[in-house]
């Protein structure tokens, strides 16, 4: 009687271990994925929407869709800079990243910052990634300003981006909002940061280009 006893508490036990092995199963592999971290302002942080409604998270829809081992880590930060993002890449970062997206500039070109010294700090941002991960997968989201910013500042800024990708081989997101910057209805009363379609879009933007680049590391 007690040996039957004994012996079906064993059997319940290692029943139970069982369980919880698979049940660690999927938190074991997500932490196995690669991770792209997105190194943005509030565009990138969903300003005035769910986190859930941030491009971030429709690019990590996209990759689970089509089954690719990648974990997207949203580091938008409200009002951020170059200059900001260069203080925190490293943090950002963490342990490391496999691709980085470095989606800032906006606010630089705002607050009327030289291109110059946004170009600079976008160059840092590049070195200090590659500090972290030599093999890091860096790609640049370029972006615009409006015309009342006066041509030449116009100009300058727009060349900023594709000047600084070149000079760190990184690849180039043209437009981070291609499509969507200057469209009412895609835009939020603020006319800056877009809307839940608007962010659907800027996802589809930086996809053209990340989906070829996780597939070349593949």
């Amino acid at each position: 009687m007690e040996n039957t006893f004994l012996r079906t508490l064993w059997i319940s036990l290692l029943l139970a271990a069982g369980s919880l092995l698979l049940a660690e199963e999927p938190s074991n592999a997500n932490e196995l994925n690669k991770r792209i971290v997105v190194l943005g302002d509030s565009i990138t942080a969903g300003y005035g929407l769910d986190p859930k409604l941030a491009y971030p998270a429709f690019l990590q829809k996209k990759i689970d869709e089509v089954k690719l081992p990648y974990t997207v880590s949203n580091a938008g930060v409200s009002g951020d800079t170059t200059a900001g993002g260069l203080r925190r890449v490293a943090w950002a970062m963490g342990k490391g990243a496999d691709i980085l997206i470095i989606a800032l500039g906006g606010n630089d070109g705002l607050r009327g910052i030289p291109p110059a010294e946004t170009k600079k700090n976008l160059l840092g941002i590049a070195c200090k990634a590659r500090s972290k991960n030599p093999e890091v997968l860096i790609l640049i989201a370029g972006m615009e300003m409006p015309d009342n910013m006066g041509q030449e500042f116009v100009e300058a800024f727009k060349t900023t981006f594709p000047d600084a990708a070149k000079e760190s081989k990184s690849a180039l997101i043209p437009f981070l909002l291609k499509g969507v910057g200057g469209v009412e209805k895609l835009n939020q009363d603020d006319r800056i940061h877009p809307t839940a379609e608007g962010q659907a879009l800027v996802a589809e933007n930086v996809w053209e280009i990340l989906k070829p680049a996780i597939e070349s590391c593949e």
